[in-house]
């Protein structure tokens, strides 16, 4: 079934939903901020992807700043931590189709390459 990591207050997450529902394949739709991922579910999530960690923060969130998550000699396991305690610093949405392929849903239309 495909997975979608969703935050509903996202414009870019709601559209990625619609066209979800447009296709009309079944879906699961993950609040991850209501439900925050675990450091061996993120590291999956980003093995998925095929990025690094650093690629998928959101770096216009304060706790990016607070936290100094741009020191460039903060770790993998760091970044992913800091997601795990912060999951609003997850680029969204995150859509993972049924064969394991994943992409971040900016701009929206990226999921229908893995439909």
């Amino acid at each position: 079934m495909i997975r979608i990591y969703h935050n509903a207050h996202c414009s870019k997450s709601r559209c990625a939903l619609a066209l979800l529902e447009e296709h009309g394949k079944p879906f699961e739709v993950i609040h991850y901020l209501e439900t925050p991922l675990t450091t061996a579910e993120l590291q999956m999530l980003l093995s998925q992807l095929g990025i690094g960690a650093r690629q998928l923060l959101r770096t216009g969130e304060d706790a990016y700043r607070t936290l100094n998550l741009d020191d460039p000699s903060l770790s993998e396991n760091a970044l992913i931590t800091a997601m795990v305690a912060h999951p609003h610093l997850i680029e969204r949405p995150i859509v993972v189709a049924e064969d394991g392929k994943a992409v971040v849903g900016r701009p929206p239309e990226r999921v229908l390459d893995i439909l």
